[in-house]
C-alpha cells in the first residue's frame, strides 16, 4: 500500500557488511531507521531489500540509492537522510557453520595449533634475523666491555635486561596477556583485521560495480 506524505523526514542509518541466515532479507535487517511518523517507519522497515534463491549467489552488493527508490515509491513525498554506509554487502550465513560443536571441533584445534606455531616461529626467526643485519650482539658487547672494563662473553646483563625488555614491549604493545586485555583500547591487531576488513568491503563494492559495468557493455 502506497503512503502518501509531505513534510516527513526519514533518517536512514545502512550498514556496511551484514550476514543472514534467512532468505527473504528485509530493511530492518540491514539499516536502521527513524522517523518521527512510526507507521512509515513501520512500513519502510518491512521493504524487502534481497532474497536469496537455493542455488543463487550467497554474498550480494545492494546500494543505498536502490532502497531510497523503494522508499519514495511507498511514501511518495517523504524526505530521505542517507547518514550511513552508500553500498550493503549481505551474505547468507549457514546455520550450521555456526553449531557449536564445528567450532570447537579437533579440526578447529588443530588450525590454531598451526597458526600458533607459525606465529612463534616466524616472529622469532624475523626477531633473530633483524638482529644479525643491525649486528646487535655486537653493539652489546661493545657497551659492555666500554662500561665494565672486560671482555663480554655474550651472556651478560645485557643481554639479558635485552630479552626481558623485548617480551615485556611486546606484550604492551599488542596489549594482551594470556586471554586478558591490559587496557580497554583495542589491539593493533585488532585494528588491522578492522583495516583489512574495511578494504575487503570495498573491494567487493568496486568488483559488483565493475561486473554492472561489464553486463551493460555486454
Amino acid at each position: 500500500m502506497v503512503i502518501f506524505v509531505a513534510n516527513v523526514v526519514l533518517y536512514l542509518m545502512a550498514k556496511q557488511n551484514v550476514a543472514l541466515a534467512k532468505a527473504d532479507v528485509e530493511l530492518c535487517d540491514v539499516a536502521s531507521v527513524y522517523c518521527e511518523d512510526e507507521t512509515i517507519r513501520a512500513k519502510v522497515e518491512a521493504i524487502k531489500v534481497h532474497r536469496f534463491r537455493h542455488e543463487g549467489e550467497p554474498r550480494v552488493v545492494v546500494s543505498v540509492l536502490k532502497i531510497i527508490e523503494q522508499i519514495t515509491k511507498l511514501c511518495p513525498g517523504v524526505t530521505v537522510e542517507s547518514i550511513g554506509e552508500t553500498d550493503i554487502i549481505i551474505q547468507k550465513a549457514s546455520l550450521e557453520h555456526d553449531k557449536p560443536e564445528q567450532k570447537y571441533s579437533p579440526w578447529a584445534y588443530i588450525k590454531i595449533a598451526i597458526v600458533a606455531l607459525i606465529c612463534f616461529f616466524g616472529s622469532a626467526f624475523t626477531i633473530m634475523a633483524f638482529h644479525n643485519d643491525v649486528g646487535l650482539a655486537d653493539v652489546l658487547s661493545r657497551i659492555y666491555e666500554l662500561v665494565m672494563g672486560v671482555e663480554s662473553d655474550g651472556y651478560t646483563a645485557l643481554e639479558i635486561s635485552y630479552s626481558v625488555g623485548l617480551a615485556l614491549g611486546i606484550i604492551v604493545f599488542y596489549n594482551h596477556v594470556g586471554g586478558k586485555r591490559l587496557t580497554s583500547d583495542p589491539t593493533p591487531l585488532e585494528v588491522e583485521m578492522r583495516n583489512y576488513e574495511r578494504d575487503v568491503n570495498q573491494a567487493i563494492v568496486e568488483m559488483a560495480d565493475r561486473q554492472k559495468l561489464e553486463e551493460d557493455v555486454d
